[in-house]
């Protein structure tokens, strides 16, 4: 009779603990308002999804091919490359609130002394950790010395969580 009362009172308190392992926690950086979060948890129920890294679509098509003005400086790649992604997210039923972990690799424009992270701090935060899309991801940047294309500043990988 014992085990018959357990596995009914497991039974009613399943789902809510079903529910409430299903959620994503988020944890932000503490007294900080820069927009990435400190870490994330992930139950494990929950499915990732890999997006393979998605690089800048053509900004310019009067540019001549193979400029670096076909693509954009970095603020416009970011751009043209967080538009690719929220629009592959969107293929499969998600959007830029379920990316929870972010990689960008950014080379420094020609002349520059490093990578430009302002520009693409302005195209990031036009994405993330807005009134629409509060939602922030863990993330890292990376300044690398070049990408497949000569032309190309930007490339991010994300991970999205159903």
């Amino acid at each position: 009779m014992r085990t018959i009362l357990t596995a009914l009172a497991f039974a009613a308190f399943a789902p809510a603990l079903h529910a409430q392992s299903s959620e994503v926690t988020r944890h932000p950086i503490p007294n900080s308002d820069f927009p990435i979060l400190q870490a994330v948890e992930v139950p494990a129920d929950a499915t990732l999804v890999y997006l393979s890294g998605t690089v800048p679509q053509v900004a310019d098509d009067s540019a001549e091919e193979g400029s670096a003005e076909r693509f954009g400086d970095t603020a416009t790649q970011t751009e043209t490359t967080l538009a690719s992604i929220q629009s592959k997210l969107e293929s499969l039923d998600l959007d830029m609130g379920d990316v929870i972990k972010m990689q960008v690799y950014l080379v420094a424009p020609e002349g520059a002394d490093g990578m430009d992270f302002a520009g693409f701090m302005d195209s990031y935060t036009q994405y993330f950790g807005t009134d629409e899309q509060p939602n922030l991801p863990t993330r890292s940047v990376f300044e690398v010395a070049g990408l497949a294309n000569p032309s190309w500043l930007v490339e991010i990988e994300v991970v999205a969580v159903r």
